[in-house]
């Protein structure tokens, strides 16, 4: 089951977020931009805190734009798991400074941009073998002014899960790798599961964090995550973005999503 099952690993409890509708004071989403070539619909996301009012954004506040087209494939929108994530690493931007990130099934890449935007050393990765979602990514780093390349402002790499490659074997030191909606068929979550477990292997205080969407409560990992030395726990959702002055009430929404942090099993 993935949902109680999975996530009763350390918790009893399972605490959900539901995602808002299009438009609201939490994911500021607004369609910037049509254009006619490919259908791409630019979206724009705001990030910040709120007057008591609502009115306006005040102290710090970020935009990153988005760009969505009507491709087959995961890759090329913005799931609602996305914008949690990024919400969740906004909330510790400063935190993120120098950090270094690995992003894994990036697709359209929020929460990596926001990280990368806030300071930290981001590895966007999608899967090696989809040249087309490699472009899509270098296009969403540079509609925020990021330039892709090693040693450039962002990386992006191609990184199949389960599979070995020099591109895995060659990640240099990380702290945090981050996944959004990763664990969206269960045919992949074994790749996932022991990809995560050797790089973490590889950097001991380093951790998983990862949103999912709740589809199925049939769905589990539980024993893939015992198989592979790893360790799960929930991490509570209620209060987030309070303190940005948004209202819980604009969270509801169709959705489901939660929030993981996986590491590795401490030995003994």
């Amino acid at each position: 089951m993935l949902g109680p099952a999975l996530l009763t690993v350390r918790s009893t409890t399972v605490p959900a977020v539901h995602l808002p509708k299009q438009g609201s004071v939490w994911t500021k989403m607004t369609k910037f931009q049509q254009m006619e070539n490919d259908g791409e619909q630019i979206k724009r996301f705001v990030f910040g805190g709120k007057s008591r009012n609502g009115a306006s954004y005040v102290g710090e506040k970020l935009e990153i734009l988005i760009p969505e087209l009507p491709l087959p494939g995961y890759s090329f929108y913005t799931w609602p798991s996305a914008p949690v994530l990024a919400w969740f690493l906004w909330e510790r931007r400063h935190s993120l400074i120098n950090k270094r990130i690995l992003e894994i099934g990036a697709g359209t890449a929020l929460p990596g941009l926001l990280a990368a935007k806030c300071g930290a050393h981001v590895t966007l990765s999608d899967c090696s073998t989809l040249p087309k979602t490699l472009e899509h990514i270098q296009r969403c780093c540079r509609l925020n002014n990021l330039v892709p390349g090693p040693g450039k402002d962002i990386e992006v790499i191609g990184l199949t899960w389960g599979l070995f490659l020099e591109q895995v074997l060659q990640l240099g030191p990380l702290d945090l790798i981050l996944g959004s909606d990763v664990f969206y068929d269960p045919s992949v979550f074994e790749d996932i599961l022991v990809t995560v477990s050797f790089i973490l292997e590889a950097n001991p205080g380093a951790k998983f964090i990862c949103t999912y969407q709740e589809r199925s409560a049939d769905w589990c990992i539980e024993n893939l995550l015992k198989k592979w030395d790893l360790v799960c726990s929930v991490i509570s959702l209620d209060n987030l973005s309070e303190d940005l002055g948004v209202d819980p009430q604009e969270l509801m929404g169709n959705h489901t999503v939660h929030l993981l942090e996986i590491v590795r099993q401490p030995i003994g």
